[in-house]
Formats: structure tokens, sequence, C-alpha cells
């Protein structure tokens, strides 16, 4: 039987009755832990995903967070990363070898891009990247050196979907495994392996921590899978994600369920009043009814979150910037999933020097819902786009 989520935030993993009945567990900040014999240190030794040797294999506190979003995500275990860029390009080590092929979208996030493209080309690892809603250019680009199909569904700009059961049948066909990037939907809105994805990552520091105070990501998957990733990419390269970190996200976990209610309630509020305004040319948000891919995404997803994207109806760049400037209570600023809300605007990443412009045009601004008040934001906004 499935793990009811309150179990799985409040009670899963958590063994009071070694901790002095505790109701937080207590951060073990330790990097070495000692054996009475011979015999039990052996027996560790043998299995050191689940036993405690060393930290930088496994740490009580940090196990307790793994076992958790492990259960989210409906998967036979986690690890657990010193942040999302390291579970991402992990990940992708884990899969290839030398003179293997990558199947990757279009346009994910930026490290992922990065560590095909400028990172594993050095080790004859090779890639293409592609309109992840067309299968048939997914298959023509398969190989007999595939390994791996890359989603990231949605996107966290632009918001592009896959239609992820098709991708799982289509990489099954082939051999592939699948690895999805779920960041944008965390596991409460999509669980990507009950759709039969192989892999699932997430940059913890978003939604699961949610308080935007720790850089964290995630891998789960089968336990075969995660076994073989420990011994290998986790255990000697060293990515992990300390103690300290690991009590944080176990206290922002708890409040996971209802902060994404939250943010969700609050930006479909705003996105439906925002709809219409002269300067807006399209405004973008899987579950808005306009949004291209709206159908998939109601399909896929039990919720959106809080992330948009406007479009302006504007001359200039310099135009948007004055309007910008002019938003007071959405703070400039990358990431999103904390308690605050965001603005990023693509305007302001032209022009920069040694830097290529970005693919998205300069008219875009992705937006992020945090837990403030809805007619607080909203206001805000409508006062900078009608005082233009």
């Amino acid at each position: 039987m499935e793990e009811h989520i309150s179990y799985i935030l409040n009670d899963l993993g958590e063994h009071r009755e070694k901790y002095f009945n505790a109701m937080s567990p207590p951060i073990i900040q330790t990097s070495n832990f000692v054996f009475p014999n011979v015999a039990d240190f052996q027996a560790a030794i043998l299995d050191e995903l689940n036993a405690h040797i060393y930290t930088k294999g496994n740490n009580p506190t940090v196990e307790i967070l793994r076992k958790k979003i492990a259960a989210l995500e409906g998967t036979d275990d986690a690890l657990l990363f010193a942040s999302g860029t390291a579970a991402i390009s992990m990940t992708i080590m884990h899969c290839v070898g030398q003179g293997d092929h990558v199947i990757c979208v279009r346009h994910p996030y930026s490290w992922t891009a990065t560590v095909l493209s400028k990172y594993l080309v050095k080790f004859g690892v090779t890639h293409d990247f592609v309109d992840g809603s067309d299968l048939k250019a997914i298959e023509a680009l398969i190989k007999p050196n595939t390994k791996l199909l890359f989603l990231e569904s949605p996107n966290t700009f632009t918001y592009e979907l896959q239609d992820i059961p098709a991708c799982v049948a289509l990489a099954k066909k082939h051999n592939l495994l699948t690895a999805i990037d779920n960041s944008h939907a965390s596991p409460i809105f999509q669980q990507p392996a009950k759709m039969g994805v192989d892999i699932i990552i997430h940059s913890v520091t978003k939604y699961i921590n949610g308080h935007s105070d720790v850089v964290a990501g995630v891998v789960c998957s089968h336990q075969q899978i995660i076994d073989k990733m420990f011994i290998d990419e986790y255990m000697i390269l060293g990515g992990i994600l300390p103690p300290q970190e690991a009590a944080l996200i176990l206290r922002g976990l708890r409040t996971l369920p209802i902060r994404m209610e939250r943010v969700q309630k609050s930006t479909m509020q705003i996105i439906a009043r925002l709809k219409g305004h002269p300067k807006i040319k399209k405004l973008l948000y899987p579950f808005d009814p306009d949004f291209p891919q709206y159908d998939l995404a109601r399909k896929q997803m039990s919720g959106c979150g809080g992330l948009f994207t406007i479009e302006f109806d504007l001359p200039d760049k310099d135009s948007l910037l004055k309007l910008i400037s002019s938003i007071k209570r959405w703070k400039i600023a990358v990431s999103w999933g904390g308690h605050e809300a965001l603005m990023l605007p693509i305007a302001a990443l032209y022009d920069l020097p040694g830097r290529d412009n970005p693919h998205i045009p300069w008219s875009f601004v992705r937006f992020y819902v945090g837990l403030e008040e809805p007619d607080y934001l909203l206001a805000d906004l409508l006062e900078a786009m009608d005082g233009e």
C-alpha cells in the first residue's frame, strides 16, 4: 500500500526513540563513526549506503531526508547532492561512458546544457538537443551508442512539456534510460516514476526546501541505479549534502504541500487579472487554458506551482527595463521556490561582455509567486504597467 503523504512528511525514517523522543531529528554533525568490533565494521563496509561509516557516504540526518524524498517520488531510494547541478551532472555521468550519446530536450536548465556541451564532450560523449514534443524527431536522433533520453517537463522559463509516457515507451523500445528534471512541478504536482521514468532529479534548492537558504539536489531512482551511483559518482566525486543543510530541508519539507497549494492558488488569481492587459503580448502558464500544451499539462500534472512568464509588448529593452525598475514587491533574482516573490528579466542578460545573448527574447520576464498576499503582488505589477 502506498504510504500517505502525511506519514512521509512527519514520520517516515524518523526513529525518535533513538534520540530522546525529540520531535525534530538531531543534526548528526560528525565526519566519522566508530565500531565496537571488527565484525560490525566489516558488515558496514559491505553495505555503506545503509550503514554509518563516514559522512561522505551516509549520514543519519541526511538519510532521513533521503528516504522521505524517495517516498514522495515513489522510488526505491534517493541520493542527496550539494546542488541541483551536481545531481544532474552525476546522473548523466552515471548513464554514459566514453563514446556514448545523449538526447536532451532543447533549452533545458542552463547547467544541463553546459555539462553536455562543454564538459562531457571532453570525454567523447556526444549529444543532440531536440524539440521534446516531437517524438519522431527524438526517434530520428537515436543511434546505436545512444544511452540516455534526458527530459525536463515543464522547463523553467517557457514551460515546454514532453509527453512523458510516450517518451518512456520510445526509450524502452530502444533500450535507453530516461531521466527527468522534475523541479518545476515538485513531487507534489508530478510523479514521473509512475509514468515509467527511470531517474528523477530535483533542485532541492527550489520548492522542496522552500526557504531560500539551502542549495541542494536529489536523484531518485530504482535501488539498482542508486546502489551503483552511490558507489561510483557519489562516493568518488564527493558532491555530498552536509547534515546541517539536510536538517534545514527537513524543516522545509514539512510544509511542502501547503506551500505548493498556496503559490498555485495565488498564481492563478494573479494571471487571471493580468490576462488582456495592453502591455502583455503573451502570458505563459501551463495551467492557463490558452497555454499551447494545456491539455498535456492537465493530464500529467496535478498542479502547476508559482512560475509564469510574460512576454511584454514594449518597443525596446530600455522601456522594459524601465518598467522592471518600477516594480517594487518582486525582487530581481535567479532561482525560485522560496517564500518571496521574484522576477527574472531576460533583457538584463543581453549584451553582457563576454557572454552570448540568451535564446529567449529580451521581452520575456519570468515571475515567481511567493507566499505574499496575491493582491499585494498584483497591485504592484499593475501599478508598474499602467504607469508606463
